[in-house]
């Protein structure tokens, strides 16, 4: 216990500043959380800076999506990062650039592992903890489509700095798991773009629906340049009865249970997959992870380096007297 609780901004003490405050320990973050929206809003405010559910044929499935490059990985070791970064700070973005204009279109492939619903209350661990892995054994890689970068933008204002991504951009047929990093970025993503480019940010051509067009009663608002709804009635339901609701965009339906409350991860092995991911990289991959630790942990004190080691030994032995050897040397 302390004499001095945390608070939110109105004074109010907060009981559980790491755990959302969720329908039962599976279920998804309610919007009275009013201490987790808060954290929210205020750090898009300080600076400028998934996992879901996908119906197939009525059926519910958990669905989770990986980009792969097609074009193999190669990485600087840290000299090489360091050096480079003193002489082009620029370089991945003039690599890229000069790619898609020598047309060498990077190219990533989109797969997804699926996941049957009633799977993800018996699997090992809970399939929706961000910091884990689904086994490929148990649910493999399938190949559904390609991303491919085939131009450069025009206006680097225009098409770069005005995007406006979130994870809430789905269309019909795709809902939302209950993972709780995925919960909050629902909320803050759209928030952080509402903060920094405005309420009309959809509205920016980057941002506008391609496939389809935005109808809604929504009107006014900074930077709102379109003719602003037009004369229609901006309330809903009206006389003419359109734009109205409609059953397509009912979204997949799952059960909950559990009181609302404050919720740890039910698996508290921290391990396990570290140390997997350990014993599958290249030997050469592993001198450079262990010495880009050590690179780091020299920048701070003592305690907390001996506390850092206590995980790399749980992780493997090995690393960790990798690490330690990496100290020694300086």
């Amino acid at each position: 216990m302390t004499d001095r609780p945390m608070t939110r901004e109105t004074g109010a003490p907060v009981y559980d500043d790491q755990h959302s405050r969720t329908a039962g320990p599976r279920g998804p973050v309610t919007l009275e959380d009013v201490h987790r929206i808060e954290k929210l809003a205020h750090f898009n405010r300080e600076r400028i800076p998934e996992r879901v559910v996908h119906a197939k044929e009525g059926q519910v499935v958990w669905v989770k999506y990986h980009f792969l490059t097609d074009q193999g990985i190669r990485n600087f070791r840290r000299h090489e990062a360091v050096d480079m970064a003193g002489r082009d700070p620029d370089f991945a973005t003039r690599d890229l650039f000069d790619a898609i204009e020598r047309r060498e279109y990077p190219s990533w492939t989109l797969y997804v592992q699926i996941m049957p619903f009633e799977d993800a209350e018996r699997y090992a661990f809970d399939p929706f903890d961000v910091t884990k892995v689904w086994l490929h054994g148990d649910y493999p890689l399938i190949p559904v489509g390609k991303l491919v970068l085939n131009r450069n933008p025009q206006n680097y204002f225009a098409e770069v700095e005005q995007a406006a991504f979130s994870p809430a951009h789905v269309v019909p047929g795709i809902g939302f798991s209950p993972d709780k990093m995925l919960q909050g970025r629902l909320f803050a993503y759209g928030d952080a773009h509402r903060y920094r480019l405005g309420a009309n940010y959809n509205l920016v051509p980057v941002n506008r629906p391609h496939a389809t067009t935005a109808q809604n009663y929504q009107r006014d608002g900074a930077m709102r340049f379109d003719d602003n709804g037009g004369p229609p009635p901006n309330y809903d339901p009206n006389r003419l009865g359109h734009p109205a609701p409609t059953e397509r965009a009912r979204g997949p339906e799952y059960p909950v249970q559990g009181l609302v409350g404050h919720y740890e991860y039910r698996d508290r092995d921290f391990y396990t997959q570290p140390r997997k991911l350990y014993h599958v990289m290249p030997e050469q991959e592993r001198a450079d992870l262990a010495d880009n630790l050590a690179a780091s942990l020299r920048q701070v004190d003592r305690g907390i380096v001996e506390r850092q080691m206590v995980h790399f030994e749980q992780i493997d032995e090995g690393l960790a007297g990798r690490v330690s050897e990496a100290l020694r040397k300086g």
